[in-house]
Formats: C-alpha cells, sequence, structure tokens
C-alpha cells in the first residue's frame, strides 16, 4: 500500500516548539540545518548533534506563529526538551512540548484532498502551503504531511477518510524506508554523524551557515574524510521488521558491521524492507544478516536518490 493512495495519523512522532523573539537564534546555533533558508513557505529536515558530530535528534522543521515547530520521534522529547533548556536559559525563547496541540496526518497521493482543503501545495520538495490554521509540507518523494491544531483533527480525519483510504502508520514508515529517510530514535541516539543517514543529500545539513554543536566534525568528514559508514537500504523475505538499533553482521568482521535505522513490513505481508548504516566493505561483499552472524540475510536495495558531495555543500 505504500505506493498507492492513503492517508494515515502520524502518532510516531511528537512535536517540540521553540518560540519567542530570539527563538531562530537560539536555534541556528543548535541545530544543523539553516534557519536563514526557513520561511513562511519552506521547511527542512535537520538533526541536532553533540559536540562530537553525533545526532541526539533529527526533526523537519518548519516557521509557526513566534517561533519553530520540530517534529521528531517521540521517545526523544523529553529528552531534547530538559537539554534545550539549558542552552535558552539566557535567551528570550520558550520551549515546550506541543505535541497534544496538534494533530498530524501523512498522505500519499493525496493532494486532491488536499486542494479541497484550500492547500495547493508545490511539487517542490521542503515546499509549505498553509491556509488558516492548517499545513501542507512536501516530502521528497512526492508524499505529503498535513497538520493542524488538535480542534481541528476529528473533523480533518472526516474529510481525509471520504476521499481517501485510511492505513495503517506501518505503510507509511515503508514508504518512508522506500524513499530513503532516515531518523533518528532513542536506540540510536548518538550513533550516527548527519552523513550516515544521508541527511546531507536531503537537504538536512548547511555547510554555509556557520558555527553550531559539531559543526566541525560535520564539516570536516564532508570536505576531507572518507565515511566508512553509510545509509543503505535493504529487503528481508520473511520475518518481522526490526527494531531501530539492532546490529547486523557479516563474514567480512567478526563483530557487527551496522544498526538498523527504520524498518517497516514489505507490502502483501511477510517480510520486511529497512534503513541500516553499514560498512562499506560489507556491503560490497554483500553478504549481510540481520541481528547475528548466522542470522536472517538481507538483500540489498536501491535507493532513490545520489550522493553528491558537490551539490551537498551549497547549501
Amino acid at each position: 500500500m505504500a505506493d498507492s493512495a492513503f492517508f494515515c495519523p502520524l502518532t510516531h512522532e511528537g512535536l517540540l516548539a521553540v518560540r519567542g523573539v530570539d527563538a531562530a537564534k537560539f536555534l541556528q546555533g543548535q541545530l544543523t540545518c539553516n534557519l536563514s533558508y526557513l520561511d513562511q513557505a519552506t521547511s527542512s529536515l535537520g538533526a541536532r548533534c553533540t559536540p562530537k558530530g553525533r545526532m541526539i535528534s533529527s526533526f523537519r522543521i518548519l516557521a509557526e506563529g513566534d517561533g519553530f515547530l520540530l517534529a521528531l520521534s517521540s521517545d526523544l522529547i523529553d529528552a531534547q526538551l530538559a537539554d534545550l533548556k539549558k542552552y535558552a536559559v539566557f535567551s528570550k525563547s520558550k520551549l515546550t512540548d506541543e505535541s497534544a496541540d496538534w494533530a498530524r496526518f501523512g498522505l500519499s497521493r493525496g493532494d486532491g484532498a488536499l486542494l479541497a482543503l484550500g492547500l495547493d501545495l508545490p511539487q517542490t520538495v521542503d515546499s509549505v502551503a498553509r491556509d488558516g490554521n492548517l499545513i501542507a509540507l512536501r516530502l521528497s518523494d512526492g508524499r505529503a504531511e498535513l497538520w493542524a491544531p488538535q480542534a481541528e483533527a476529528a473533523t480533518l480525519q472526516a474529510r481525509l477518510a471520504a476521499q481517501l483510504p485510511l492505513a495503517a502508520l506501518d505503510a507509511w514508515l515503508l514508504a518512508q524506508v522506500r524513499a530513503g529517510i532516515g531518523q533518528v530514535f532513542g536506540a540510536t541516539r548518538e550513533l550516527f554523524i548527519p552523513q550516515m543517514i544521508n541527511l546531507q543529500a536531503l537537504g538536512g545539513v548547511s555547510f554555509k551557515k556557520g558555527c553550531y554543536t559539531g559543526q566541525e566534525i560535520v564539516a570536516r568528514m564532508q570536505y576531507l574524510g572518507k565515511l566508512k559508514r553509510r545509509l543503505y537500504r535493504l529487503a528481508l523475505a520473511d520475518g518481522e521488521a526490526p527494531e531501530a538499533g539492532l546490529e547486523l553482521f557479516s563474514p567480512v568482521h567478526q563483530s557487527s558491521v551496522g544498526e538498523v535505522v527504520l524498518a517497516a513490513p514489505a507490502d502483501g505481508g511477510g517480510g520486511c524492507e529497512l534503513l541500516a548504516v553499514l560498512q562499506e566493505d560489507a556491503v560490497n561483499d554483500g553478504r549481510i544478516h540481520l541481528g547475528a552472524a548466522d542470522g536472517a540475510a538481507l538483500k540489498l536495495l536501491s535507493l532513490p536518490y545520489t550522493l553528491d558531495a558537490d551539490r551537498e555543500i551549497q547549501r
């Protein structure tokens, strides 16, 4: 169903709000993306890193009201909120969990439904359309997200259901896997630098914005480093979708050669597709196993985009 028309509530993520006159300045020093590129018609992927360049969260961010909303895995909200508040002490910005205040829906091939709601969303990646309290965002593979105040959730869901079939969240996650969009969860916190999940190829890292926490490591890897672990898409012929963080193995090494980033059941039941960060030599060998050296074999699949270092550094 991941490639067909459907909609589903995005219940796996929450919204962290940063508001106030200093919100942009404060976040600019914390995030990999460039807030100077954001306006009412643009959103962005991004991440927050440790000083060593390891991601402690990843998100989609957009401007809203007097600040910004960041959509990220629900199991990261509390920790990110507490951590960011430590750095915002001397900033005129207020940080809150607004997860309960908003409803979010994922739409696949749902542009007609958006138009019926008054939202003419451009096809351009990361574009944003607004109508009253409704916000629509375009993703890299053509899917869209619809954000609205929680008070409008029931009415909105009924209107969407009149035009699109309701799907389980797994259909949305499978589409995300096929789009090659990695994400940080609690289980993978501080495991990856942004380039390991190809965040720079998806517009989530700016190399022109100046300093932010972890910037030196991230920039050095882009300009000088040779990345030995990168995001790949794989398929498991039979078995349940593994949890994020589960290790992968290969005969090339006696130890783990990578970790699951995101997985979802395949269409039609049986097996799954997943994104994983893997060592290059294990990928070249081709023998990748799930969970143990003698675990289920995984098949390498293609990603829908190519990496281009020259283009990536132009952001």
